[in-house]
């Protein structure tokens, strides 16, 4: 393949350290270095002076926290979507957002190919290669764990130390991470076992453990509109603000600590720890909103969506017919998911404390025990007569048999 120049997504770990090196020795190509700011805080510190030193012609880093959260996190929110009924897919809608704007960056600075560090095993080839050839079908494509000669981590460390490139020092020891504002994934070492307990003290990056957590519970107000979250505890916030504060109130509680084994698109199963501090406030605020708001076969047929855009997103199908199909949907039936929610905070426990809104169906009239003047309870017994017809006619077949 001839390649002159080419854009690397970088994160300034040890794979993508190694791979501008690699790239240079294999194409005698420039390249150029893409960052993607989705929250990492100081993950991002010294990165574009660490990719210039490794050899990148030149190096940006791009703000997309505030792009990221509304139109990809709270719009999975809305959706209820959770691959395999638990994880918050806090890695799988990060990538589609990057895989854009590294083809805007190919394309500004004139770039053959793209060139990404993940591995063949995992998922996050799939969901950038998918994205990138949704934007343009025709560049190339360069993955260089599926064509170089390493192949292990010690490969890549001996291969880094040869030529003097900077690397954690510690990496080995430490979790495989993925990190944005709305998640921390943790995956490796002793979590490859499914049998091992995980030492939450040691995996966990922001969040208390369920015993470090406070002993006093805390509550948190959320208002919506259309499904949307816009204020906590009576304070209007922009989108990445108010996660940011629900991350740090969340994190105290020890809430969102998900321990996963769930089923990678290239059929393996793996497990991961992940932190969802305020990602599990804001799905589970929603949730009670919903129950009060949408008639019963709207919620159900929303629900039974939400299983198939959970796995379009985690698949890498951001970027389709299906999924737009689909939001536009749930956008329909977020018109009247407006109101405040009320939860309780308490040792990894979201509980619910109160739910309010205009367009509630819940009416005390109708469900109340005591006496009521709206509703004849002889009326149920022809309902149920019909309701229950086909059961007895089957049982009067057996009967006859």
């Amino acid at each position: 393949m001839e390649v002159k120049k080419v854009v690397l997504a970088y994160s300034g770990g040890l794979d993508t350290s190694v791979i501008i090196s690699w790239l240079i020795e294999t194409y005698g190509c420039e390249v150029i270095t893409l960052s993607a700011d989705l929250g990492q805080e100081e993950e991002l510190d010294g990165l574009e002076e660490k990719a210039i030193r490794s050899g990148a012609s030149k190096a940006f880093i791009e703000d997309l926290t505030d792009e990221f959260v509304e139109d990809f996190v709270f719009e999975t929110i809305k959706s209820g979507a959770k691959y395999q009924n638990k994880y918050l897919l806090g890695t799988s809608f990060a990538r589609p957002i990057i895989a854009k704007k590294l083809v805007e960056l190919a394309h500004k600075e004139g770039a053959d190919a793209i060139v990404h560090g993940c591995t063949g095993k995992g998922n996050d080839q799939i969901r950038f290669e998918t994205a990138i050839k949704h934007f343009d079908p025709n560049i190339k494509i360069i993955a260089p764990w599926r064509i170089w000669d390493i192949k292990s981590r010690e490969d890549e460390e001996n291969y880094a130390k040869e030529r003097s490139i900077p690397i954690n020092k510690n990496k080995g020891l430490c979790y495989s991470e993925d990190r944005n504002i709305f998640h921390i994934s943790h995956e490796g070492l002793d979590l490859e076992d499914p049998g091992n307990e995980a030492k939450l003290d040691k995996v966990l990056t922001l969040s208390e453990t369920y015993e470090n957590a406070s002993d006093n519970p805390e509550y948190v107000e959320i208002e919506f509109e259309k499904g949307i979250a816009k204020s906590v505890n009576g304070e209007k916030l922009k989108a990445k603000d108010l996660l940011k504060k629900l991350n740090q109130i969340g994190s105290k509680h020890a809430i969102g600590i998900d321990d996963i084994v769930e089923d990678r698109i290239t059929g393996m199963k793996v497990r991961g720890i992940y932190e969802n501090s305020g990602g599990a406030v804001l799905y589970k605020a929603h949730e009670i909103l919903e129950s009060i708001t949408l008639d019963k076969d709207t919620l159900e047929f929303k629900q039974m969506t939400s299983i198939k855009y959970a796995n379009l997103i985690y698949g890498g199908l951001w970027y389709t017919k299906l999924r737009e199909s689909i939001a536009a949907f749930i956008d329909s039936t977020q018109e009247r998911v407006t109101g405040k929610i009320k939860l309780k905070l308490y040792k990894g426990n979201i509980i619910p404390a109160g739910v309010w809104s205009k367009y509630s169906l819940f009416n005390k009239d109708f469900a109340t025990f005591e006496d009521d003047i709206v509703y004849n309870q002889e009326d149920s017994q022809g309902f149920v007569n019909l309701y229950s017809l086909p059961i007895k006619i089957e049982a009067l077949m057996q009967e006859s048999l």
